[in-house]
């Protein structure tokens, strides 16, 4: 298992590089074949279908705590997993009844700022989401117990395959003249591949054991309890990085919603970065929980410490690294002119969620512990807020206002409410975690000045003086952060894993 954990750490990062390295090739020939309102309504009709994936009602997030409580008796782990695969499909067949039956409605749903041709693509794209995300919701949950199952090689090759076969298979369509409908039925064939390859290694290699007698009425009341707040999570998820689109859609139209959808792709990058790490510790924090009981609160602060040093100086790469070539890298290579704007919705967007992410290994403990209760119910309040925050601002300033809005609830909840619960209910302690993290300052320092050079003096006339800065700059910046803001465990961390040369 603990070379389960180390492959999957690497594989997730050599996954993540390559899935980043496919998107900035392809997604700005994708938004140039397109064109700016098609891609408008391409991500638009994709964030509205995604409200769909709430019919999974937590349940998925659930899965890995049960499991840990099962996995010692085979019956109850059984019974388990039959109940789990029975109430995933008839969630999927709710959600696709209801997504079907909201199809006939386009304009209700999208706004009048849409023309009739658009509203009727929409409409095409849409049934064909649908479908897909029901899939996805069965093909999640064996996701879930692949996970559970701690078979990260397997799971991250599998994503890594997905993400590298819908470009190549996209990318000549596009090029041929296929537009937005062509690439959601490629997304769908490709879900449903993965699925049945999810089912086939559940089934075949894992052997996982399925019942379907004996349904536990009493295990189902306390999984609806424990994943009714986790529903609650995907609601705010839902409100926070989606709602925004939905609020152009009906304010602005489709080019100001391709505008956020870039903005909202370099957020995407940077939640990605994040929860490459924290997302293999899932079962090993589940594992605390249950074996330490009340004294849990020693390894959580130094695993949430550990996790939240290597989040926090990877995300400042790429933080300073936006900051200051984001600008033209959006407007000269990315998606063109047009998108000018997107640079400043992405840095309200972006600079928010800094503090959430390298903390997000807390989200899994508060699961772990059953204490998420209070961080959903804190958080649909601020997100309710977003709402009547965005809806004003974008209709004053379009994407930026949107992007202003969430920024503002996202800073309150996650940079305020959210340590002060960790510290208080949790009893992680949130000081030994801030001093772990300030450590690193010695570090930013030089790539701070190098920033600030680059800003003023560097005028970037060609593509050739850009890469030549950007490679400066992460060069720069890796050899002063591994000098003088890595401990000794980090420095070890990659020199150790050459000299082992381990097998996964």
């Amino acid at each position: 298992m603990k070379n389960q954990l180390k492959a999957g750490v690497i594989l997730s990062y050599i996954s993540t590089v390559i899935t980043i390295a496919i998107q900035l090739i392809y997604m700005p020939v994708m938004i140039r074949l397109l064109g700016k309102s098609e891609y408008g309504l391409y991500s638009l009709v994709s964030s509205v279908v995604s409200y769909l994936s709430l019919f999974s009602l937590g349940f998925t997030g659930a899965y890995v705590r049960f499991f840990a409580k099962s996995c010692n008796n085979k019956e109850k782990l059984a019974s388990l997993n039959g109940m789990f695969l029975t109430l995933f499909s008839i969630l999927a067949a709710l959600a696709t009844i209801c997504g079907l039956i909201l199809s006939f409605f386009p304009e209700q749903i999208f706004g009048s700022k849409l023309s009739d041709l658009e509203l009727a693509k929409a409409r095409i794209l849409m049934i064909i989401l649908v479908i897909n995300i029901a899939i996805s919701l069965i093909s999640g949950m064996f996701d879930s117990v692949i996970g559970a199952y701690e078979q990260f090689i397997f799971q991250r090759i599998a994503g890594l395959i997905s993400s590298i076969v819908n470009p190549f298979i996209c990318l000549p369509l596009l090029l041929l003249g296929h537009g937005s409908v062509m690439l959601v039925v490629v997304t769908t064939l490709i879900t449903f591949v993965r699925f049945v390859v999810n089912v086939w290694f559940c089934i075949y290699k894992i052997k996982i054991p399925v019942s379907f007698h004996g349904f536990q009425w009493s295990l189902l009341k306390e999984i609806t309890v424990f994943s009714s707040f986790l529903l609650i999570n995907m609601i705010i998820d839902q409100i926070n990085w989606n709602i925004d689109k939905l609020i152009l859609g009906h304010t602005s139209g489709t080019e100001e919603i391709a505008v956020y959808g870039v903005a909202s792709q370099f957020n995407s990058l940077f939640m990605t970065f994040s929860t490459t790490i924290s997302s293999v510790f899932s079962p090993r924090v589940n594992r605390i929980a249950v074996q330490k009981g009340k004294d849990y609160q020693t390894e959580f602060t130094e695993l949430m410490a550990k996790i939240g040093r290597i989040q926090w100086l990877i995300l400042g790469l790429l933080t300073g690294g936006f900051i200051v070539f984001g600008q033209y890298f959006i407007v000269h290579i990315y998606a063109g002119e047009g998108y000018e704007d997107a640079y400043t919705a992405a840095l309200y967007l972006v600079i928010p969620i800094l503090i959430p992410l390298i903390q997000n290994i807390g989200i899994e403990m508060q699961r772990a512990l059953n204490k998420h209760q209070f961080r959903s119910i804190i958080y649909l309040v601020i997100a309710i807020s977003n709402v009547g925050i965005s809806i004003p601002l974008a209709g004053k300033w379009g994407a930026i206002g949107a992007a202003m809005g969430t920024a503002l609830s996202l800073l309150i909840g996650n940079g305020l409410i959210m340590n002060i619960f960790y510290h208080k209910v949790l009893h992680i302690n949130m000081k030994y975690f801030w001093k772990e993290i300030l450590k690193t300052w010695k570090g930013f320092m030089i790539p701070a000045i190098l920033a600030v050079f680059i800003t003023w003096f560097v005028d970037f006339k060609n593509i050739k003086i850009f890469l030549i800065s950007v490679v400066a700059f992460i060069v720069v910046y890796c050899v002063s952060i591994f000098i003088f803001s890595c401990n000794e465990e980090e420095k070890n961390l990659l020199p150790g894993m050459i000299r082992r040369k381990r097998k996964w």
